[in-house]
C-alpha cells in the first residue's frame, strides 16, 4: 500500500464533519483546515512544523518522565523506596532506557514533520549552523518549552505522589563539574543530531535511532 496515494472512500472519518459526506470523488482539499490555504507557505510551514514538534516534545517527555517517575518512586523487593536505599545501576539504567527509547521512537515518527527535535539547545545548535531560519527556531524553542511543561503536568498528574523526575548532582560533584559534565553530554547529542540527520546521506532514515542511542549513553552518566 502507498501512503502517498490513499485509497479513495476507504478511511474512518469522524461524525459530523466533511469527510462523514462522502462523494464518488473526494477532494483531498475538502479535508485541510479551512484556514490553511489562506495563509503563506511560510506561515503555514511553521504551523505545521510547531504542531509537530509540541506534540512530540510532549510524548517523548511524557513517556520517558513517567518511566523515570516509576523507578524513582515504586517500593523495592525490600519493601524500601529509593529515597531510602539509595540510587543503584539497575534503577539508572532503567531510566537511561526511557529516554533512549523515547527519543528514538517519537524522533523517527516525528522527524518528517519538524525535525523531531524537542530540545531547545539542539534547536539553537541546529540554527547556528543554518539548518533553518531564526523563526522556525524561535517558534520550535517556545513549544519544546511548552511541551515539556505539558508533559511533567501530564505525568504529576497521572502518576499518585510528587513528581519525582529531577536530575540532580551526586557523589561529591561541584556546580562546575556538573557544568562541564553538561555541557560535553548535550555537546555529544548536539553533534550526533548534526552528523546523522542534518548532513543527508543514505543512512539519514535511520538517523533517529543512532540519535537515541545517543542519549541513551548520555543519561547512562
Amino acid at each position: 500500500m502507498n501512503i502517498n496515494e490513499p485509497l479513495r472512500g476507504k478511511f474512518l472519518t469522524l461524525p459530523f464533519t466533511k469527510a462523514s459526506r462522502q462523494t464518488t470523488q473526494n477532494d483531498p482539499d475538502e479535508y485541510r483546515l479551512p484556514f490553511a490555504r489562506r495563509l503563506p507557505d511560510n506561515i503555514r510551514n511553521h504551523f505545521v512544523a510547531s504542531c509537530g514538534e509540541f506534540a512530540g516534545t510532549v510524548l517523548f517527555l511524557s513517556f520517558a518522565l513517567s518511566g523515570t517517575q516509576v523507578a524513582n518512586s515504586i517500593p523495592s523487593s525490600s519493601g524500601l523506596t529509593i529515597a531510602q536505599t539509595g540510587s543503584n545501576p539497575s534503577q539508572l539504567l532503567y531510566i537511561a532506557l526511557c529516554f533512549g527509547f523515547s527519543l528514538a521512537v517519537n524522533a523517527w515518527v516525528f522527524f518528517r514533520i519538524s525535525g523531531g527535535l524537542f530540545n531547545p539547545a539542539v534547536t539553537f545548535g541546529m540554527y547556528l549552523i543554518g539548518a533553518f531560519p531564526w523563526a522556525r527556531a524561535f517558534f520550535l524553542f517556545v513549544v519544546q518549552i511548552l511541551g515539556g511543561v505539558t508533559a511533567a503536568a501530564l505525568v504529576s498528574c497521572m502518576f499518585p505522589g510528587a513528581l519525582n523526575v529531577r536530575t540532580e548532582l551526586g557523589g561529591g560533584t561541584d556546580v562546575v563539574r556538573g557544568l562541564f559534565i553538561e555541557m560535553i553530554l548535550t555537546a555529544e547529542l548536539v553533534f550526533t543530531i548534526i552528523m546523522l540527520a542534518a548532513e543527508k546521506h543514505k543512512g539519514t532514515f535511520i538517523a533517529p535511532v543512532g540519535i537515541g542511542l545517543a542519549l541513551f549513553v548520555a543519561e547512562l552518566t
